[in-house]
């Protein structure tokens, strides 16, 4: 994203007025560009996840490291497949995202002008009332799509793990999920509270020296922010998500061997694995009811 930003510097000349041409067409460039590689970040990440699970199952079965070539090169495998899922995920969770929040915030506005036209006889307690009942919409929003996207949360690992297709992945996941809610929105809420901790950690201090350098941060001069606080701005947010990144990953892995452990005893087929050995074949007129702890690629 930086050199995205960069780029659309050198394309559109800054320093212009804000409501000219050339600015709109910046602005629109920027952030076409800027969701583009947001879209390619979530499409990698989801990727490298089933990579790190696979990993992760095998250091407790056989105690290998967990290691950046194991993880990559189990990713490599199921390159395909891993790609596509996430694809899949990344736009059907994103429209799905921006259909929820925005139909909350459509109820929010009609009920909160229906409860301050009620009230206004009353206007200062409308007023309460209409924050609070739309604060209430709006959470209820969001309760809504992490229980829509709770039930995708696991498609890399199962893939991975499990060696499954891509809908076959997505089936499995949606069953798996079930009453996972609360552990999956409060390590969305964390991961989201320590990404923007860590931006403010940063920001503030670049705030700070821009405002020293006489630039109209909040832009009410009507000129463009310069390139390098953009730019500056851009490296923050890409630092902040690159180190936190692994915190989210690391959470989903722990919760699909968790999910699995208290719904199917996973522990127990984890611990026959590392002391009985492999399965042993059979002939395939049998049907063999045991299933290896993780199968192969």
């Amino acid at each position: 994203m930086v050199g995205w930003t960069f780029l659309s510097r050198l394309i559109f000349p800054a320093g212009s007025n804000i409501d000219s041409p050339d600015v709109v067409l910046y602005y629109v460039f920027n952030w076409i560009g800027t969701t583009a590689i947001w879209l390619i970040e979530t499409v990698i990440t989801l990727s490298v996840m089933g990579g790190a699970s696979r990993n992760f199952v095998r250091h407790i079965l056989h105690s290998e490291p967990i290691s950046f070539n194991e993880t990559y090169r189990n990713t490599w495998g199921r390159i395909g497949g891993l790609v596509g899922a996430s694809i899949i995920l990344t736009l059907l969770l994103t429209t799905i995202g921006l259909a929820v929040f925005y139909f909350g915030l459509f109820v929010a506005l009609i009920l909160a002008a229906i409860v301050v036209a009620v009230f206004s006889f009353l206007p200062t307690v409308g007023a309460v009332v209409a924050i609070v009942l739309s604060i209430a919409v709006i959470a209820a929003s969001l309760l809504v799509f992490f229980l829509i996207a709770s039930r995708f949360a696991y498609v890399p690992q199962v893939m991975l793990v499990e060696g499954r297709g891509v809908f076959a992945s997505i089936g499995r996941s949606f069953s798996l999920a079930s009453g996972n809610l609360r552990r999956f929105a409060a390590l969305f809420i964390f991961t989201i509270v320590a990404t923007y901790s860590a931006l403010a950690v940063l920001y503030v201090p670049l705030g700070w020296y821009a405002w020293y350098e006489g630039v109209d941060i909040l832009g009410f001069s009507g000129e463009m922010a310069p390139a390098w606080l953009e730019i500056s701005q851009q490296l923050v947010s890409q630092l902040s998500i690159i180190l936190l990144s692994p915190i989210w990953m690391i959470g989903l892995c722990l919760l699909y061997v968790d999910e699995r452990v208290r719904h199917e005893g996973y522990d127990i087929e984890l611990m026959a694995a590392r002391r009985l050995g492999d399965i042993p074949d059979v002939p395939d007129a049998y049907l063999n009811p045991l299933k290896p702890a993780i199968a192969e690629r």
